[in-house]
């Protein structure tokens, strides 16, 4: 069975979801290809034992860049895209190339992550009602009609439920969560402060603005390290200052994993999101989780006993709960260690592979 991966993306949950996934399904047997945003990328998958090619777009319009991906589609069964650029300019190929189309749908539009898997929406104040309208009535409804050319995967049970009730059509959507590659590590011994962090884009949905006013509130004597860029750093450094919260901001580091692996608490407060791998890569990590009850987030972290879960836009929720982490090592350890079983028991990149295999025999 041969299967061709495509992701335009240069960075992002997506393009980390894939280099789990492909050497994972090259494993099971599969002869897999990747085409990719640029030859670096193109390198790291080679380097992994996976065949890959650099063929980028440059927009949702690139026509000439789709057309150069033709070749790298010949002899496929599975054409598999993981974005949005792909899944409109590739998916169509793969019909002319008698191949069997299958489009990870890793998540909504930003304005509207705050309404997976909530009852009360976390409403956006930056985007209009006419904008919200449009992208979850129009918008939505056009990604749900390109679900025609072929079969869905979505990571999470929140987001199913969501585009479901948004016209795509249940009989193609199929619930296969993200996997991360489970690295033994020895536990790190403890920080004296506590290290608190997080990995995000820093942008609105993500919340970090709400992890500073906690940090702000915290008793317990603590460092804060948010790795990650966007277009709020600037504003987010001088929130930080301005409420006496010191916050450490790296920006983007190549080793992200091994650098949340170093933390004592990894902290999510986001206002929306699907199934985060940066909370996969933590509790893989055998890390202690506090974050929001948003999206797929509630089908890692089991409240208590992996982590604890607070609601979105709660500072001094989100602030209780990471002094109750922060300062209890003993309880740290105990929450770390049952996110790590569960990891391996239920989001094992191998795992993931395999059901992904299962779906590309069924189909083809």
């Amino acid at each position: 069975m041969r299967v061709v991966y495509a992701c335009s993306l240069t960075a992002g949950g997506p393009l980390t979801h894939l280099r789990d996934l492909a050497p994972n399904v090259a494993a099971e047997g599969a002869e897999v290809r990747v085409v990719c945003a640029d030859e670096d990328i193109a390198a790291s998958f080679r380097a992994a034992g996976v065949e890959a090619v650099a063929r980028p777009l440059r927009n949702k319009l690139d026509a000439m860049g789709a057309a150069r991906t033709w070749p790298e589609l010949a002899d496929a069964d599975i054409v598999h895209t993981h974005d949005r650029r792909t899944g409109l300019l590739v998916r169509p190929l793969a019909r002319g190339r008698h191949a069997r189309s299958v489009h990870t749908f890793h998540g909504v539009p930003d304005e509207l992550f705050g309404r997976v898997g909530r009852q009360t929406p976390v409403e956006d104040p930056t985007a209009s009602r006419a904008r919200l309208l449009w992208l979850e009535h129009g918008l939505m409804r056009m990604e749900a009609l390109l679900s025609y050319f072929g079969t869905v995967v979505v990571p999470s049970q929140a987001l199913a439920d969501y585009v479901a009730a948004h016209g795509f059509p249940r009989k193609r959507l199929n619930v296969i969560p993200n996997g991360v590659s489970v690295r033994r590590r020895n536990p790190a011994p403890a920080h004296h402060p506590v290290v608190i962090g997080t990995a995000a884009l820093l942008e609105r949905r993500k919340g970090i603005d709400v992890l500073l006013e906690a940090s702000a509130r915290l008793s317990t004597p603590h460092r804060l390290v948010i790795y990650g860029d966007g277009p709020l750093r600037a504003e987010l450094d001088a929130l930080s200052r301005d409420l006496g919260a010191p916050a450490e901001f790296p920006g983007f580091v190549p080793d992200v994993e091994e650098k949340i692996a170093g933390l004592d608490v990894f902290v999510l407060p986001s206002r929306g999101e699907n199934l985060p791998i940066a909370i996969l890569e933590a509790m893989a990590a055998a890390l202690p989780v506090v974050a929001t009850r948003v999206g797929g987030v509630p089908e890692v972290v089991v409240d208590g006993e992996t982590g604890l879960l607070v609601e979105p836009e709660d500072a001094a929720g989100l602030a209780e709960a990471l002094d109750r982490v922060a300062s209890d090592e003993a309880f740290r350890q105990r929450l770390g260690q049952a996110g790590a079983r569960r990891i391996v028991e239920h989001f094992d990149a191998r795992s993931t592979a395999r059901q992904m295999v299962e779906l590309y025999r069924k189909l083809v």
